[in-house]
């Protein structure tokens, strides 16, 4: 009896914990993939940052503005965005970042370990359970 108790304890903990273990890794693979998704917006030509943002939460992944700014911020610096800016007819002039040559070469490298680790994901959701090496 003692052991049911527990059990009953633990069982609503435990899906507890496993629901916030499920969102904070939705969460990281989010963040994994926020800086291509952004470097992918930007490659066409250049972007707001609400346009980006509406893009995004248009494809699911819900940013908002306190962490694009960094974000966008880091990508200047480093050499992969520039940007410009223009007047507004709806008040201040704004902000529109663009790709560097450099970021474009990033988004290229980029690109390419997407599709290779969608691949493996791929491969590996086809195959189902991995035999284990017999000893």
């Amino acid at each position: 009896m003692h052991s049911t108790k527990q059990n009953l304890i633990f069982a609503p903990s435990f899906k507890i914990l496993s629901l916030m273990n499920i969102e904070n890794a939705k969460s990281q693979l989010r963040k994994g993939m926020l800086e291509f998704c952004v470097l992918l917006l930007i490659k066409g030509r250049p972007a707001y940052t609400n346009d980006i943002i509406a893009k995004l939460k248009a494809a699911n992944l819900i940013v908002v503005e306190g962490t694009l700014y960094p974000l966008l911020t880091r990508l200047k610096k480093e050499g992969l965005l520039s940007y410009e800016w223009q007047e507004s007819t709806q008040g201040p002039p704004r902000k529109y970042y663009s790709l560097t040559p450099e970021g474009a070469a990033f988004l290229q490298e980029l690109d390419a370990a997407w599709k290779d680790i969608a691949h493996a994901v791929n491969v590996l959701q086809q195959e189902g359970e991995i035999p284990c090496a017999e000893n």
